[in-house]
């Protein structure tokens, strides 16, 4: 949301690229009770953010998500359908998550997101399937670039590909202070 804010003020002055960062590198199994608990955070970066939208605590009943790799290998495979459907999936894949409280490592949930983002579904699971491995490649390259640079968290922010990634969410006026003063050295 905040991005998308930041580009529509900025325009062409920046160029947004969207990368992998795991969350849960293993599948891990916990109680819906215990996540539950967990989602209440969320409160705050809700609070912080008026235009998203957030259920918390987590809502729906349905089982909790079990790894970040599903995910973020769907959200890599829409972009075959293009940069519109890939931006598609990507919002949908955090409104699934954040307010339908859907859970996105799920092979079949990913399927009907990406069937709600007008992507062909059979093509979608047939592309996911047969480029299963590579795109568990894709991720975890932008994952270990991400640590590599001292990332420990989402969201993040790199500006100018410098070795100083802001952290945390930060309102707009932040973003845009921050990234005018890279602009302004030339950083």
């Amino acid at each position: 949301m905040r991005v998308d804010e930041l580009k529509r003020r900025m325009g062409d002055t920046i160029e947004v690229q969207w990368k992998s960062f795991l969350l849960r590198t293993e599948p891990k199994v916990t109680t819906l009770e215990k996540f539950t608990a967990y989602t209440e955070s969320w409160q705050r970066p809700a609070d912080m953010e008026p235009s998203a939208k957030f259920t918390t605590p987590w809502a729906s009943g349905a089982t909790p998500p079990s790894s970040s790799f599903p995910a973020q290998m769907a959200w890599k495979a829409s972009a075959h359908f293009g940069d519109q459907a890939q931006q598609r999936y990507h919002h949908a894949l955090l409104d699934a998550y954040f307010v339908q409280n859907r859970d996105i490592s799920s092979g079949p949930e990913l399927a009907q997101i990406a069937h709600e983002c007008d992507i062909d579904k059979d093509a979608f699971v047939e592309l996911f399937t047969e480029q299963h491995d590579s795109l568990r490649e894709m991720v975890a390259a932008e994952h270990n670039d991400a640590i590599g640079r001292g990332i420990t968290g989402v969201p993040s922010v790199i500006v100018n590909n410098n070795d100083f990634p802001i952290q945390g969410a930060q309102d707009v006026e932040n973003y845009e202070r921050l990234i005018a003063r890279v602009i302004e050295r030339g950083l």
